[in-house]
């Protein structure tokens, strides 16, 4: 009997060990206890962001990067190494980060154009219009069909918005919409451009098609009443 009651002892105590050993329902786990990789943290990341929970998103972008820098001090990086942390560290504003990357990305892959696309976004928020416009351009030209190429036309755009090149930007944000209509702000940043440059009729035409995609859009039904005022 005193046997009996010792083995019931220790599978009761062997179960209490298991029991505090695995994480409960009610217990985060971390990204890295996931096992995802720093393409998969990074659209963790970008999937929460998307929903406003920012600082769960940071939790996988830190791991994106960990991984990615992991990577590279063994010198197991690939080229999507060098993509995923510009992707990563420019989603988290770390533009000159993803300068001292990209850099270093493409000196090893010269024709990884992601990484190219992403440093032109990066030269654009540092506010280095000519360089923006190099990377941009380079990038379009290799990849006029792809799936960032009407997010790079819009920088395009932008650029010579910015610097008062207003038929400039007019071609690159025509080409933007082409690419990809359903964004309000596009048509709406052309029809500025169209109306400082004194094309009223097209300016009118853009400003609709904002409206249209957004009926709640004011700057574009302020702008189209002021221009239809004239």
């Amino acid at each position: 009997m005193r046997a009996f009651f010792g083995i019931i002892a220790v599978f009761l105590c062997l179960g209490f060990q298991a029991a505090a050993q695995t994480p409960g329902p009610s217990q985060p786990r971390s990204p890295g206890a996931q096992q995802l990789s720093a393409l998969q943290n990074y659209q963790s990341g970008r999937d929460l962001e998307a929903r406003n929970r920012m600082s769960e998103a940071e939790l996988y972008y830190n791991e994106a990067i960990r991984i990615c820098q992991d990577e590279v001090s063994r010198n197991a990086a690939t080229r999507e190494t060098y993509a995923v942390i510009t992707w990563t560290l420019r989603r988290q504003n770390k533009h000159a980060d993803v300068i001292t990357w990209g850099e270093r990305g493409l000196r090893l892959y010269s024709d990884e154009y992601r990484i190219v696309e992403t440093m032109g976004e990066a030269f654009f928020y540092l506010g280095d219009y000519t360089r923006s416009l190099s990377y941009m351009q380079r990038f379009v030209n290799a990849i006029p069909q792809g799936d960032r190429t009407p997010m790079a036309y819009f920088f395009i755009g932008e650029i010579y918005r910015i610097t008062q090149k207003y038929r400039h930007a007019d071609i690159a944000y025509t080409t933007a919409v082409r690419l990809d209509p359903g964004l309000p702000l596009w048509w709406y940043r052309l029809a500025t451009v169209r109306e400082a440059a004194g094309d009223r009729d097209p300016a009118i035409e853009a400003y609709q098609r904002s409206l249209a995609l957004n009926p709640n859009y004011r700057e574009a039904s302020d702008a189209l009443a002021r221009i239809q005022a004239r």
